[in-house]
């Protein structure tokens, strides 16, 4: 049968209209097929989702939608991780007063273990060291981090520097602070034949209360029981002895022993009541051979208050506290040469002053936040 001429144009126009379209959509037929560059890697697209192509180069419809990535098959843009921030807050502490150090961290899932803060004296040597723990985020996901720490008072004041370990790479800087310097209170106290026994034989059970209770203040738990400042643990203003006090104890024979106050002793008659200073946990209230009935609770990560020589205790182990609850009554129990009560401050391990927390919190949120964010 003869094909009319109508017939042959059609036939032709089918033969060459895919080149003819490629020609005029190079985009459309370019886009399933790109080939690699030198290193393997497929270059990247020249139109993002969510942009629109540049007039001169936009394919037509229908080429777009056959060969745009599925929205949710495109890769998300990596976002901007922030760098760790560190901040000490009081960075002027005197011999013996407690300081924060607050930290901001990138999300970091499954963190194995968390960082930890030294205390540098002018010459680098380690003097103190705490443990992290988590306060919380910010709103814009960085964990926020402190650490308690207590310069010791038999440190050189001057300068100083706060270092952090256990970051993810890279680290931060050694942060400088300023040790202030103070005098304290030098005295001597002639002990019976009581008291000298008590500090110059040896007692097994002596020993194991003195190990046991180092444990308990060396452990850094993660509860947060007390934010806001101390409160005296007795009315009373009398005091017999002050915090840093250099000691010199004389025994019955002559001999002589050095030792440091760790707190401040009030001068009340047997039988005052004692408070809790601030809220928390009581992890130790049971009679030792050297300190008598004793009390300690722990109010924040590695910040515990010690109260001893009672003439009797009121409450008992794993009690939660509020500031005031009533723990015992004074008294002269163990190595005492008068009806008193010794209260004290540990931070880290380290004693501390216990009217620096009384002064100020030593955790503030807002004044943390405020560092690291502002």
């Amino acid at each position: 049968m003869k094909k009319s001429p109508y017939s042959l144009l059609k036939v032709l126009l089918l033969l060459f209209a895919p080149p003819l379209f490629c020609a005029a959509a190079p985009a459309g037929c370019a886009a399933g097929s790109r080939a690699a560059g030198p290193s393997g890697e497929v270059p990247a697209a020249s139109v993002s989702a969510g942009e629109s192509a540049p007039a001169e180069t936009a394919a037509p419809e229908s080429a777009v939608a056959e060969t745009a990535v599925p929205e949710a098959a495109a890769p998300a843009p990596e976002a901007a991780e922030a760098p760790a921030r560190a901040a000490v807050l009081n960075a002027a502490p005197r011999l013996g007063e407690p300081f924060a150090v607050a930290l901001a961290l990138p999300p970091e899932p499954g963190r194995d273990s968390p960082p930890r803060a030294f205390l540098l004296d002018s010459a680098g040597r380690r003097t103190a060291r705490a443990t992290f723990f988590s306060i919380g985020a910010n709103g814009a996901g960085a964990e926020v981090w402190a650490a308690l720490l207590a310069v010791p008072s038999t440190m050189r004041g001057g300068e100083a520097a706060v270092r952090i370990e256990g970051l993810p790479a890279p680290g931060l800087e050694d942060i400088p602070i300023t040790v202030g310097g103070r005098e304290f209170v030098s005295e001597t106290i002639d002990l019976d034949d009581l008291n000298t026994a008590l500090r110059t034989e040896p007692d097994p059970r002596k020993t194991g209360e003195a190990e046991q209770l180092q444990t308990i203040l060396r452990r850094t738990g993660t509860r947060i029981y007390a934010e806001g400042p101390f409160i005296p643990p007795v009315t009373s203003t009398r005091r017999t002895s002050f915090y840093g006090d250099r000691r010199v104890f004389r025994y019955t024979d002559g001999s002589t022993d050095n030792a440091i106050h760790a707190g401040v002793d009030y001068g009340i008659p047997t039988g005052t009541r004692v408070s809790a200073c601030a809220p928390g946990r009581v992890v130790l209230a049971r009679p030792r051979i050297v300190t008598g009935n004793s009390v300690v609770i722990e109010h924040l990560p590695g910040v515990y208050s010690l109260y001893y020589h009672l003439d009797s205790i009121a409450v008992r182990e794993d009690d939660l506290v509020m500031a005031g609850t009533i723990l015992g009554e004074s008294g002269a129990t163990g190595l005492a040469t008068g009806p008193h009560l010794h209260w004290e401050v540990r931070v880290a391990g380290e004693n501390t002053d216990p009217d620096a927390l009384i002064a100020r919190p030593l955790l503030d949120r807002n004044e943390i936040f405020a560092k690291l964010f502002e």
